[in-house]
């Protein structure tokens, strides 16, 4: 039988062990640990966030973390830390950058957690920081090629739309005229020729018809003119008489103007989604939401088909749902992709400069 002193001194020791323990990897860790106060007041900080800040141990405790924060992303983090100091939350993670003592900004993913005392003292705040500033650094120049190639894109479309409109167009507008001509001067007898006539003359106007319609896919007069509501409920009329579908478009909080890159992102994002799912799906009827609230718009897209394996179309060879999220990702929004037999819905919200948020969304 085991007395209740060997009791205590195994207790003891398991405790001196773990505190070892926990001191060594305080130490060693390449993570930047901070224990701080509900205040936020640096307590303890190891030396992987010290080599990381640019400031010693003796500088950073007793220092608040907001002199180390960069201010512009300081508002979430603080609001976060208010609920985890209210109890709400037990831990958060979030990605910031952090100003070292040289004034560089570094980035950081940032994970916090409540250390609750023993002895009945006031719980303790135990910060990780990874240092994520050569990722974010990738991120940025993957996103800066993204966003050149996008640009490049959309210039090229605009290039071919206007020689369709202007030239192609204009070239099938003078053949209809010469055709018109030429059957003036056939003999009236020539009953079979006039009708073979006729026939090249609509089959000219559809082909004009045609070029107009991809010219304006390519290029939408509207949304450069009329903005961004305009331009989706004309496309959506469009579509959907050369797709013979039905198309119920609805929007609603949207009263002010939004920035270009946005109206032509979203625009990019509906066509994709209504392309891919006339040809998909197997449905005739689709649904299409724009809405704005403060601060962000929002795009949905709907349609009530076969549905798809997304993981297995997102391996494939066809690029529309990965450009689609590549869009929506250089506007710094979400976009969620449902997918399931009897449906398929898309949606994405992006948000708008502060400046617009009172009139929201778009004209």
């Amino acid at each position: 039988m085991v007395t209740p002193n060997r009791n205590a001194v195994r207790f003891r020791k398991s405790r001196e062990e773990g505190e070892q323990l926990f001191g060594h990897v305080f130490e060693e860790a390449s993570l930047g640990i901070a224990v701080e106060d509900l205040e936020g007041k640096v307590l303890l900080a190891n030396p992987a966030l010290c080599r990381m800040l640019g400031y010693t141990n003796e500088e950073l405790c007793g220092m608040s973390c907001d002199r180390f924060a960069n201010p512009e992303d300081s508002q979430d983090d603080w609001a976060c830390f208010q609920r985890l100091r209210a109890g709400s939350i037990d831990h958060y993670s979030l990605e910031k950058r952090y100003v070292r003592k040289d004034g560089a900004r570094i980035w950081g993913r940032l994970n916090v957690s409540l250390l609750k005392r023993g002895c009945g003292g006031p719980p303790l705040v135990v910060a990780l920081v990874e240092d994520i500033t050569e990722r974010k650094v990738a991120d940025e120049a993957l996103s800066n090629v993204s966003r050149r190639l996008i640009e490049a894109q959309e210039q090229e479309r605009t290039r071919i739309a206007r020689d369709l409109h202007d030239d192609i167009n204009q070239r099938l507008g003078l053949l209809a005229i010469e055709l018109e001509r030429l059957k003036m001067d056939v003999p009236d007898s020539s009953v079979e020729v006039l009708r073979r006539m006729d026939e090249l003359q609509k089959q000219a106007a559809d082909i004009a018809a045609d070029i107009q319609a991809l010219s304006h896919q390519l290029h939408s007069p509207r949304l450069e003119y009329l903005g961004i509501v305009a331009a989706m409920r004309g496309f959506c009329q469009e579509f959907g008489a050369q797709q013979k579908a039905e198309i119920d478009f609805r929007s609603h909080g949207l009263s002010g103007p939004v920035p270009p890159d946005v109206s032509l992102g979203l625009f990019r994002v509906l066509q994709e989604a209504l392309h891919n799912a006339a040809k998909h799906s197997g449905a005739s009827r689709f649904s299409v939401q724009l809405w704005g609230t403060p601060g962000e718009i929002h795009l949905t897209v709907g349609d009530t088909g076969s549905g798809f394996d997304l993981e297995a179309a997102m391996k494939g060879s066809g690029l529309g749902l990965v450009s689609m999220q590549e869009r929506v990702r250089l506007m710094n929004g979400t976009i969620t992709i449902g997918s399931k037999p009897g449906g398929t819905t898309i949606s994405a919200s992006v948000p708008v400069a502060s400046d617009i948020d009172s009139a929201r969304a778009t004209g």
